[in-house]
């Protein structure tokens, strides 16, 4: 699938009547204002890869849409009747404990068993100190190339200053910290 689409989806950036929208596309005239066919996400997928990011901030009632896409493998767009045949890979990462709120009732428990087939447990950037030299000089690279900027190293002693700091905000605090820095 590596040669496919990639897609990425934020579940927890959406409202609950636009991600439907959004994943699964709609006819034309649907709806108000839907005067051509719209591809979705998913369907722009097909063949390739799907990432669902924050997948535990998933309204309920698209977490039993998206089960039964991954178990039919097939879609119906938002106001259509004729099902679109679908191949995707589901990727899906949260900073949640979907195992627990699935014993909790606040995930579908049949969703999280059908997902959860490769579980990949990353430790947070705390607990990983070695990495931040090589993580800060990667973000470090792609500031400058964004702002024209030309800095060249961090020094040591901020080095330091990083990789005893405890990260609550993980690698996208680290990210904020250096696009400070480098602006």
């Amino acid at each position: 699938r590596r040669q496919g689409p990639f897609v990425a989806f934020n579940c927890g950036s959406f409202s609950e009547e636009l991600i439907a929208n959004e994943l699964f596309g709609h006819e034309k005239e649907a709806f108000t204002g839907a005067g051509s066919l719209r591809t979705g996400l998913l369907e722009a997928a097909n063949k390739g890869t799907v990432f669902f990011d924050e997948i535990g901030d998933m309204p309920l009632s698209m977490q039993s849409k998206l089960l039964r896409v991954i178990q039919e493998r097939e879609l119906i767009r938002v106001g259509g009747t004729r099902p679109v045949a679908l191949d995707v890979r589901i990727i899906a990462a949260t900073s949640k404990d979907l195992k627990a709120a699935a014993a909790a009732g606040v995930f579908r428990q049949d969703l999280y068993f059908r997902i959860n087939v490769v579980h990949i447990v990353m430790p947070s950037l705390a607990e990983r100190k070695g990495d931040i030299p090589l993580l800060a000089c990667h973000i470090l690279q792609k500031a400058c190339m964004q702002t024209g900027k030309k800095i060249r190293t961090i020094s040591e002693d901020a080095l330091s200053l990083l990789q005893n700091y405890a990260f609550p905000g993980n690698v996208r605090e680290l990210e904020n910290i250096l696009e400070r820095a480098v602006a």
